[in-house]
């Protein structure tokens, strides 16, 4: 559907507001009010002559002109109210309500909101009095240089003073002599702050700050920074003085601090949020809240985006703009001069000619326009500032050269600008300076807060022999203070394997260390010996350091758990050799026992010995490369709900379950002397690990009906159709440990190990094994698990999961957002969902939907119809991919392309749109335009099959929706909106089940009763 969008302005920013706005394809036309010559007529932007400053005349306009969406450029209207009064006559409009703008429209307002929510800023003082403000100037302990109008000035209400005497004149100019009208009945007195002043804005929906790059504007008239003060004379973009890391804390510190204030005080803020932002020696600190694009800010930072801004600013308004952050063009610069008439910002003189546009517009500039008139068909001046000529490039050199290009182009008499904008950029990146180590992606300040935080964790793994200091080159340990007389050590290293690919995809890091300590201590307590000390290594390409945290408070309280201090460990962050958010890890542990307590030992071990097993808490950490690819192919996600008997939790959850630690259970029983062999059941599963610890000659016979097999080996064989072999030589199987003891000590060791609170059982015993046999059997493997798995009904086995009937796998194609694309990505995660989504097709790149994909970890791909001859080639594109991802369905997501025959016959019956009115009626682009217009009093929306001809395919679903009286495009489209994240998902879930299909005939066929 193609709306019809309002600008409110008539500057350089309205222009480029308007200019990128009709580039997106849901705009069919920009108007702009009052506008200038540039807007008068470029394509799908014209102007409107309509008041802006009668807010009841301008609803009924844009009610009249069916406009979807005003956009305020200026700071004027905002202070107004015109987002309150059109809002409440059912007008859509983008910015913030009068009561949020005082930001802007009150500097004491402002001021005094900083202080109360603790954003930094300078010292100020305000002031009804010209007198109390200069006593005060001349007496307080801070350079009180800077004056300022607290009402709105145009940007122009702000005097910085280079003396007490030159700040007391300021006072008088503002307050007495009224330079700035009313904005001066009020005066707020700042400190001076000294640095760089940097431009820092973001789109908020009143809780998300979705920030954008850094600008620098140029106030002053004259190169040098000379001149008197104007609305700005130039900027470029991305600032290179303002790094990631400073962003974020700008982010952080000030814009989300200040949306968050301003909800808490009752005025949600939304809309456009400027900061400018003086970088200190003691750190960034506001100088001023804007409430709109700056100017000329707005024409080097909408150049850069990416993303369709319509769709952004639709998503702002819905409070959805976390879903659909706005994407920057990435290495590339913008640079824009403000060329201004002579005398500005004095007396200037209007009506003067302006040629070489067509010469500007071949060397590929954007030139906007601001204070330009038409007249006998000639573009004139008509204002101080004239033209912002904008130059994009892959670096700030070569944009300012561009733009250079287009200031010799551009003529006018009397012209005048700067001819060193981004000066201080030039002289950042010139400037002599080393590479950092945090240069090359390495933040040693990061490691050392995380070691910081860690430190504390590690000193309460302190026991008998260490004292844990974190820090030093080594740790020691001292055997004697631990109390041992004749030791051995024995050290064991491990990781936990494609484990953690599950827990990075859950996003659940707190239980993984407790796997990596576990799978070193039960190693080493093979040999009999008492943990002592571990060290882990951890790695990862961009230190987080939450994530990293949590990894590490696992490991130490699993090391308490296990009885062994965490005495050290290495943090390595290696930029580029892993994906963003994933981490490895491995773990080294080091025990001792007396010599005489070494296990396994061999020469005690006889035919007719008893092997106790002792249970495992589930998957432990081996295997997960096979899980997964079974969760792959089965219809769960790891956000699942876990298999039936699994417990209520879901299936990453399970999954995640951590392994046992068996040292301060099983030791003392080891230490008994009783225990001939402990063999830990770890990679290899119970027929390659039980072999380890028993003489070449012997081998074991075990009986899996003896002990409990946790259902989630069940489920697993069920869903992988797993062999007995491939479950034995794979998975633990429910023991995760298992002793070897006399026969006629069994009894006894067994009461001791569940005495400490294990479960185990006598599940086999020590059998001879001629050569070539195999050295561990396991009977009535696969029927326990198969009984485990299953229910007992009328004699006969029923499975106990749920047969998964094989889900349809389903494509999106999008334009954009993908209107419905979040719907049915929501509805496809229901475990009773007979779809998934496999896979996002775009036509566009850099578009909202591709990111909302990828949030949800849906493959995606862009398929620029731009680089095919024809209709038929592109679909023939699209079609190969739905080939190689073997897709089942295709839902039209906001899929602006109309598709040829051949694609449309070829997935006929397989493919779904949906309509925002009731088919058959109101087909086409424009049906809520129809609709309002035919005067009806029901609309509503229809899934259909996609077929030949426009809306013309078999009906699958309608919702109705209402016409209410005085309803706008706006206003009714935002209700079908609803209801077509109903019927879409809905819809799908027939064709996918089977319910509702298409017969030869063409007709519906609904295949049973819905």
């Amino acid at each position: 559907m193609a709306a019809r969008v309002l600008v409110i302005g008539s500057g350089g920013r309205e222009h480029t507001l308007a200019w990128k706005l009709a580039q997106s394809p849901q705009v069919k036309q920009v108007l702009v009010a009052p506008g200038n010559a540039g807007t008068a007529c470029a394509g799908k932007i014209s102007n409107a002559a309509v008041s802006v400053n009668d807010h009841s005349a301008l609803a009924q306009f844009c009610k009249d002109e069916k406009i979807e969406l005003v956009v305020v450029g200026p700071e004027a209207p905002l202070a107004a109210g015109i987002v309150g009064d059109l809002t409440s006559a059912g007008v859509r409009c983008f910015g913030p309500t009068a009561q949020a703008a005082q930001l802007e429209s009150s500097k004491k307002f402002a001021k005094e909101f900083m202080d109360r929510h603790e954003i930094p800023t300078a010292q100020w003082r305000a002031f009804t009095n010209p007198e109390d403000a200069c006593s005060f100037i001349t007496s307080a302990n801070f350079p009180a240089l800077v004056v300022k109008a607290s009402g709105l000035a145009a940007g122009k209400g702000v005097i910085v003073a280079k003396s007490q005497a030159e700040a007391c004149r300021a006072v008088q100019e503002i307050m007495q002599e009224k330079s700035f009208g009313a904005a001066g009945e009020t005066v707020v007195v700042e400190e001076f702050l000294e640095g760089e002043e940097v431009s820092c804005l973001c789109f908020t929906d009143g809780k998300t700050v979705a920030e954008m790059p850094p600008a620098q504007d140029h106030k002053r008239l004259l190169d040098g920074d000379e001149g008197p003060n104007t609305g700005g004379m130039g900027a470029y973009c991305p600032a290179p003085q303002v790094s990631k890391d400073l962003l974020v804390k700008i982010k952080n510190t000030i814009l989300q601090r200040a949306v968050d204030g301003m909800q808490q005080e009752g005025a949600p803020y939304t809309g456009i949020l400027y900061a400018g932002i003086m970088l200190t020696k003691d750190g960034p600190k506001v100088l001023e809240f804007n409430c709109r694009f700056g100017d000329p800010e707005c024409q080097v930072i909408l150049p850069l985006l990416k993303s369709d801004l319509y769709e952004v600013m639709q998503s702002t308004l819905d409070g959805l703009l976390s879903a659909s952050l706005p994407v920057w063009l990435e290495n590339h610069s913008a640079v824009t001069v403000v060329m201004a008439s002579k005398g500005y910002p004095g007396a200037y003189t209007k009506g003067v000619e302006i040629t070489g546009f067509p010469e500007a517009q071949a060397l590929g500039l954007q030139v906007f326009h601001a204070g330009t008139a038409l007249k006998d068909g000639k573009v004139v001046t008509s204002g101080g500032r004239v033209l912002t000529v904008t130059a994009v490039q892959e670096n700030l050199m070569s944009a300012l050269a561009e733009a250079r290009k287009g200031l010799a182009a551009l003529k006018f008499e009397g012209a005048i600008y700067r001819k060193d904008i981004g000066f201080r950029a030039v002289a950042f990146l010139q400037r002599p300076r080393g590479l950092t180590y945090k240069d090359s992606g390495v933040d040693i300040a990061a490691g050392n807060m995380l070691v910081k935080k860690i430190q504390p964790l590690a000193k309460a793994t302190s026991r008998p022999g260490c004292s844990v200091d974190l820090g030093g080159f080594a740790g020691l340990f001292d055997l004697k203070a631990a109390g041992f007389k004749d030791p051995l050590l024995a050290s064991g290293t491990d990781g936990v394997g494609t484990k953690l690919k599950i827990a990075q995809l859950c996003n659940k890091h707190d239980s993984i260390g407790q796997d990596l300590v576990a799978m070193c201590v039960n190693d080493i307590l093979a040999q009999g010996a008492e943990p002592l000390f571990f060290l882990d290594y951890f790695s990862c390409g961009k230190l987080d350091l939450s994530t990293t945290e949590a990894v590490i408070a696992g490991i130490a309280a699993a090391c308490q758990q296990a009885g062994c201090a965490l005495l050290g460990g290495e943090t390595a962050e290696m930029p580029n050799m892993y994906p963003p958010g994933e981490y490895d890890l491995a773990g080294f542990a080091v025990g001792a026992m007396e010599r005489h307590q070494k296990l396994p030992q061999l020469e005690r071990i006889t035919e007719g010995d008893a092997v106790i097993g002792v249970a495992s808490s589930g998957l432990h950490s081996n295997g997960f490369s096979l899980v997964r690819k079974i969760v792959e192919r089965s219809s769960l996600q790891y956000s699942s709900p876990a298999p039936g008997g699994c417990g209520d939790q879901t299936l990453g959850d399970l999954l995640l379950t951590p392994t046992r630690i068996y040292s301060h259970s099983l030791l003392p029983i080891i230490r008994s002397g009783r225990v001939k062999a402990f063999a830990h059941i770890t990679g290899g599963g119970l027929l390659e690990n039980i072999p380890r610890v028993l003489p070449q000659k012997f081998g074991v016979d075990l009986d899996a009906s003896t002990w409990r097999v946790p259902k989630v080996f069940s489920w697993l064989q069920q869903e992988g159709e797993l062999s007995e072999e491939e479950m034995a030589r794979t998975f633990n199987c429910g023991i995760g440990a298992a002793l070897v003891v006399s026969k006629d000590q069994a009894e006894q060791v067994l009461h001791d190990v569940r005495r400490r609170q294990e479960e185990a059982w006598v599940i086999g015993s020590v059998v001879a094994c001629p050569e070539d046999s195999p050295r561990v059997r396991v009977k009535n493997l696969i029927e326990t698990i198969q009984t485990n798995g299953s229910l007992v009904a009328n004699g006969f086995l029923k499975s106990n999961f749920p047969v998964q009937q094989k889900k349809a796998r389903v494509a999106v194609l999008i334009s954009g957002t993908g209107s419905n694309l979040q719907a049915l990505i929501d509805s496809t995660r229901d475990p009773k969902s007979s779809s998934h989504i496999v896979l996002v097709i775009s036509n566009k790149a850099a578009v909202a939907g591709l990111d909302r994909a990828e949030r949800a970890g849906i493959p995606t791909r862009v398929i620029n119809h731009k680089l095919y001859k024809n209709r038929v080639e592109f679909d023939n594109a699209v079609d190969h991919v739905l080939e190689e991802f073997s897709v089942d369905i295709v839902c039209l997501a906001g899929f602006m392309r109309i598709l040829s025959g051949p694609f449309v016959r070829k997935w006929d019956g397989k493919m779904l749109n949906i309509h925002p009115s009731l088919l058959p009626s109101f087909k086409g682009s424009n049906a809520h335009e129809q609709v309002l217009e035919a005067g009806v009093t029901i609309t509503g929306c229809t899934v259909h099959f996609v077929a030949e001809d426009v809306d013309a395919g078999q009906i699958i679903l309608q919702e109705a929706v209402p016409v209410r009286r005085g309803d706008t495009v706006a206003t009714l489209s935002e209700r079908v909106k609803v209801a077509e994240h109903k019927i879409f998902p809905a819809a799908l879930q027939l064709v996918a089940s089977g319910a509702v299909q298409l017969r030869e005939d063409g007709k519906i066929h609904w295949a049973k009763e819905q």
